[in-house]
């Protein structure tokens, strides 16, 4: 993995929701491609020794309602991946049931000792989320305040997945005045090209790119 660019002081490290789910090794219903058990490794092992260099570990970990509005199986007549209109002027995906909360798909497979915050997203049953800061509706997480309370001005960011989480985790970190590196080489993508498209819209909003 390629150097970082940040030093210590006032910099946090954001984990995107590495669970279960979103896994080839766990077999989980959105298992996002390359998500295998090296992958995870390479990932423990990363946030492991940012830990141990003193830097704070956030994680986000989607924890969605069994009721939610994402999943196909609460939208009568759709099918998995079609996006449909759920009101006027606002359309949703139609995803497989997901990390619901309190089941082993919602489980983060990332274990470091000492302390971490947890954030969770995609809460409310009504609205999306791909952001750790903020949901479709525009309701907020606990991340930004955490962030501010630690003094964390930079940000260190990788996970899952690439065109969706974490874009929009580093969108709206980018929005809230953070410097932001992302770790590329620690992040999978649903496909090459959007994955590819993602990493060149964050670099057009002045994130930093690492690979290794």
């Amino acid at each position: 993995m390629a150097e970082q660019s940040f030093s210590i002081e006032n910099t946090g490290v954001i984990v995107v929701d590495v669970q279960a789910d979103f896994t080839e090794l766990k077999s989980g219903a959105l298992a996002v491609p390359g998500a295998d058990a090296q992958y995870i490794d390479e990932v423990g092992k990363a946030t492991r020794r940012f830990q141990e260099q003193g830097l704070p570990i956030y994680f986000t970990k989607d924890w969605h309602p069994a009721d939610h509005v994402s999943f196909f199986t609460n939208n009568p007549g759709t099918k998995p991946f079609q996006e449909i209109e759920i009101e006027e002027g606002r359309t949703q995906v139609m995803w497989p049931p997901h990390c619901v909360q309190n089941t082993p798909g919602a489980e983060i497979l990332i274990n470091i000792k000492g302390p971490v915050e947890t954030v969770e997203t995609g809460t409310n049953p009504k609205f999306d989320s791909y952001s750790g800061f903020l949901d479709d509706g525009g309701n907020k997480t606990d991340l930004d305040r955490l962030l501010r309370r630690d003094g964390i001005r930079k940000l260190i960011i990788y996970g899952l997945a690439t065109d969706y989480c974490v874009k929009a985790t580093v969108f709206h970190a980018v929005e809230h005045g953070y410097q932001v590196e992302l770790l590329a080489d620690l992040c999978r993508g649903l496909s090459p090209e959007t994955s590819d498209s993602a990493i060149r819209e964050m670099e057009s909003k002045g994130v930093t790119i690492s690979k290794g």
